[in-house]
């Protein structure tokens, strides 16, 4: 049976200051920022969404692809079968709920379904 190809939606990227980095970034890029609280931004107008983490407790420690997929208890299980280790969540966020991973070559990311 071929399977679809999964969806990277978004890069996420850890920044020390949320505001700056997404000031330089529709400054410097033309990307529209949308700004949920005090850490967490969206940008969009490159293609592919971007967004930037300023949470401590919620980055990862280099940018982060995000993959949309059709259900979440199964990716997680198929990431876990493959051999990749869950590193956070899953849990809610604005517009969905997503989990961590690191696959076996060291790369953390993530995976989510919309709300």
């Amino acid at each position: 049976m071929r399977r679809t190809p999964l969806e990277i939606t978004s890069i996420e990227y850890p920044s020390t200051s949320m505001p700056a980095t997404a000031e330089f970034l529709s400054k410097v890029c033309g990307w529209k920022p949308t700004v949920y609280g005090k850490s967490y931004a969206t940008l969009v107008g490159g293609g592919i969404d971007a967004g930037v983490q300023g949470d401590d407790d919620e980055q990862s420690p280099a940018p982060l692809m995000v993959i949309r997929v059709p259900d979440l208890d199964e990716a997680r299980a198929q990431v876990e079968s493959a051999g990749g280790e869950v590193t956070f969540g899953p849990f809610d966020f604005p517009g969905g709920r997503r989990f961590h991973f690191r696959e076996p070559g060291g790369n953390e990311m993530a995976m989510w379904v919309p709300a």
